[in-house]
């Protein structure tokens, strides 16, 4: 019987294969290797940082108790601080005139000493102003370890199919591997091993090959990796690299209290609470997961996390935990300015359905939301009109900006209220510091657990002692940025989507159909009285939460009739306006006031002119009032506060429109942006970012499809 196949041409697939076996057998232990490089560069951060400090140390130091070692001796061989002396080997140290050997070995001891003090709870802050030789190769270790987690899986996949049929054909095919052997083998062996040639060429010359030839070379990519390209990953995707630290290094990161200013024993409960993430598209923060714990363990409660911790994120990611446990309709009860805002957070970070009930159609959504389910999101405005069947229970009330129903004779307090009687569950959120205002925080614990509001009665001189907040604790949650986000880059962008109101609406409409291309920008800001825009109702919004919590705010636009109507609406709180016209010396004698000016205060800019020459540490804020043609502008202006010198983070808001050319430019941007990323050099994407822009051309044909969906907006509506 001739063999099917050659002893050489058996061997050659069998070599092939266990090479590829092997390297599927390296490929899947990549994140345990990046894991071990994210350990080793963390300390080699952390000793860095530590010998930053001991840089300021002087060397005089070492005598702090009378030892009497001869400091004037090691200054006049060049050791002038504690890092000199860390850096510097024993024998060194004895080589110095004056300082015997025992001497170097107890000068050694004190400075090891002083390396473990310094090095007690420092902590890694990964920013993009301070790529150091050490966060740099961090960086990249975090880069390395998130990308290639997918294709690790994939390989491990790969080994689990196939490893044990190639394994079990390498060892049926060795009868075709010598002719003796073939000689004095039965049929049945021979077809065994013919059976298992074919196996193995089909193998090789199919799927199995080829998509572990795939992965193996996207993980070879991934493994000579650039710093360049980690860095700028790590500009858009920064949360998730402090995810990866908080998950591999936890000690060097995030807070020191693991308990997030809960008392031990609800923490322990909390802790050990079920959160069942399925569906949620996000990922989530370790104390953002401890916020969502606590809602689902604790029932009803109020969040009060600061502004830029991700409270919208935390009730979206409890209903879905819900929702995975059986639960299938919850409500969230929104100022209007954030309707649409939560509508689209909702669909990004989740695969929850959601309705939208406001407007003409309420009546036709509530219907349809019980017969379907998912988030309702509703307006404080529109609670009176939501009508539920007297024995309808839902899972979860979801109340944003809870300080709204602080008067519990207010009508919308009072249909809140209502609404609230129908949910299992409660979770009301607010970014404003209530404990600074006790009688309404009470107000609003009244409704959640009554019988803690009856504790705590007659205790509002004590808000702020220990007692206090340990009685409110079940149902009352604030963490602070500087407690939970030590480690965070201090830029956290938002896009703060808003609805035209009707007046608004038609003035844009009107502006589109004439062809009014620059003036259409302005959209929302067109209208005479801010109070009838959407834009500027949240952007005061924004600014009032800011003041709150002790921040400085500015406010960027492109035109100066915006700037001047930002200015008039916003009043007192306003410094004098920058634009183009403004002398350099005039605006940092602006800039001075704006540093002495207190909490709460606005610096409106052109954003042209406020986006060069600044430095305006000082706010921390920063509001956007329409999309640039240009990124590179808005990144320019957003560069005055997000700098070296700013000690918080600083939040972005990008107030724009749905349906309007502000989705479009920001959706045309976006595309150019992917396709930039995705074929430009690499080593230069960086600096080449100023090319990614709208074009006049790009611009014509954004107002054109808005004129088509107008157009034919209206015919609809006529016919």
């Amino acid at each position: 019987m001739a063999r099917l196949f050659t002893a050489t041409e058996g061997t050659r697939l069998i070599n092939e294969h266990k090479k590829l076996l092997a390297s599927l057998e390296e490929a899947r232990n990549f994140p345990e290797k990046y894991k071990e490089e994210i350990t080793k560069a963390s300390e080699a951060v952390i000793a860095s940082q530590v010998m930053e400090m001991l840089r300021q140390v002087p060397v005089e130091e070492i005598n702090r108790d009378k030892r009497g070692f001869r400091v004037k001796a090691l200054r006049d061989y060049g050791y002038e601080t504690i890092a000199d002396l860390a850096a510097a080997s024993r024998r060194s140290l004895s080589s110095v005139y004056g300082i015997s050997e025992d001497a170097a070995y107890s000068i050694k001891f004190i400075v090891n000493e002083m390396i473990k003090q310094a090095s007690q709870g420092v902590k890694i802050r990964l920013s993009l102003d301070n790529k150091t030789a050490e966060a740099t190769q961090l960086v990249t270790a975090l880069y390395k370890y998130n990308n290639c987690l997918q294709k690790a899986d994939e390989c491990r996949k790969l080994l689990s199919d196939y490893k044990t049929d190639i394994e079990y054909a390498i060892e049926d095919i060795q009868p075709g591997l010598s002719g003796f052997k073939w000689l004095f083998s039965s049929k049945a062996k021979k077809r065994q091993a013919e059976n298992a040639y074919t196996k193995l060429k089909e193998l090789y010359d199919g799927v199995y090959k080829k998509s572990a030839s795939d992965n193996i070379f996207e993980l070879d990519r991934i493994n000579r990796a650039w710093g360049t390209d980690a860095w700028r990953d790590f500009a858009t995707n920064s949360i998730r690299f402090n995810i990866i630290m908080e998950d591999i290094v936890p000690d060097v990161v995030g807070s020191e209290d693991k308990n997030y200013g809960l008392p031990e024993e609800l923490a322990q409960e909390i802790q050990d609470q079920a959160f069942f993430p399925d569906g949620l598209l996000c990922k989530l923060r370790q104390y953002q997961i401890m916020g969502v714990k606590y809602a689902l363990h604790q029932e009803r409660v109020l969040l009060g996390d600061e502004m830029g911790l991700g409270k919208t994120v935390q009730a979206i990611a409890t209903m879905v935990s819900l929702k995975n446990t059986g639960a299938s309709h919850f409500v969230v009860v929104c100022p209007a300015s954030v309707l649409t805002n939560w509508c689209r957070e909702i669909r990004k970070h989740s695969r929850l359905s959601v309705t939208k009930v406001h407007g003409a159609g309420r009546a036709t959504a509530i219907r349809s939301w019980l017969k379907t389910g998912g988030v309702a999101v509703t307006t404080y405005e529109t609670t009176g009109y939501f009508n539920l069947p007297d024995d309808f229970k839902f899972s979860m009330l979801v109340v944003d900006e809870a300080h709204y129903i602080k008067n519990p004779k207010a009508r919308r307090s009072i249909n809140t209220t209502e609404i609230a009687g129908h949910a299992e569950r409660l979770l009301f959120m607010t970014g404003t510091a209530i404990e600074n205002n006790v009688d309404e925080m009470i107000s609003l614990i009244q409704i959640l657990q009554p019988d803690i509001a009856y504790q705590v009665r007659g205790m509002e001189s004590l808000a702020t002692a220990p007692i206090f907040r340990e009685k409110v604790a079940p149902v009352y949650y604030r963490r602070r940025q500087k407690d939970v986000l030590s480690n965070l880059p201090p830029l956290i962008a938002n896009e703060e989507w808003c609805s035209l109101l009707p007046e608004e609406e038609e003035i844009y409409e009107n502006t589109i159909l004439q062809k009014k291309a620059q003036e259409a920008r302005r959209l929302s800001w067109q209208i005479d009285d801010l109070n009838k825009s959407a834009k500027a109702i949240r952007m005061k919004e924004i600014v009032e939460e800011a003041t709150s919590e002790g921040r400085k705010i500015i406010i960027f636009s492109y035109f100066l009739e915006t700037i001047r109507k930002v200015t008039e609406f916003l009043g007192d709180r306003c410094m004098n306006p920058i634009n183009g016209s403004i002398s350099p010396e005039r605006r940092q004698e602006i800039i001075d006031e704006f540093e002495k000016a207190p909490a709460g205060a606005v610096l409106p800019a052109q954003i042209q002119a406020g986006g060069t020459g600044l430095n305006i540490q000082t706010a921390s804020v920063v509001i956007i009032c329409e999309p640039q043609f240009k990124p590179s502008i808005e990144n320019q202006a957003i560069a005055r506060a997000h700098r070296m010198g700013q000690s918080s983070n600083v939040l972005v808001y990008r107030l724009l429109c749905e349906n309007t050319i502000d989705e479009r430019m920001t959706d045309r941007l976006a595309q150019k942006q992917k396709i930039f990323d995705e074929f430009a050099d690499r080593s230069v994407a960086y600096e080449e970012n100023k090319n990614v822009e709208i074009e006049a051309k790009a611009f014509n044909e954004i107002i054109q499809e808005e004129i088509d969906r107008i157009n034919a907006k209206n015919g609809n509506m006529q016919s």
